[in-house]
């Protein structure tokens, strides 16, 4: 499991426009650098990553070998009522994690 950074606010007004900031470890090879004995290490990148507030996509993108390592990824979305957030990174040999943060919509 990767280590992850999230910043979603506890707290919202409806109608208020609020970021979401990710950060999530990870070395993000790209396949095409050779290590000390001149062999290619294998790709390893994340290749998506999905936000859903409520179940709705809010934002979604897909990565490529060219993302630098530890990608941070931040946008915006309206509040419009108290739900979870749940982020989902999905990348190469299997790599999937999934995260939630609750929001309270007053």
């Amino acid at each position: 499991m990767a280590r992850v950074l999230i910043n979603v606010p506890r707290s919202a007004r409806r109608g208020d426009v609020i970021t979401i900031r990710t950060l999530i470890q990870h070395t993000m090879e790209t396949g095409y650098r050779p290590d000390a004995q001149g062999e290619v290490v294998p790709r390893d990148i994340i290749r998506r990553f999905t936000c859903t507030y409520d179940g709705a996509v809010v934002f979604s993108a897909e990565l490529s070998p060219a993302i630098a390592a530890n990608p941070f990824l931040s946008f915006t979305t309206v509040a419009t009522q108290s739900g979870t957030v749940t982020m989902t990174w999905e990348g190469d040999n299997g790599f999937a994690q999934t995260e939630t943060r609750p929001i309270e919509v007053t």
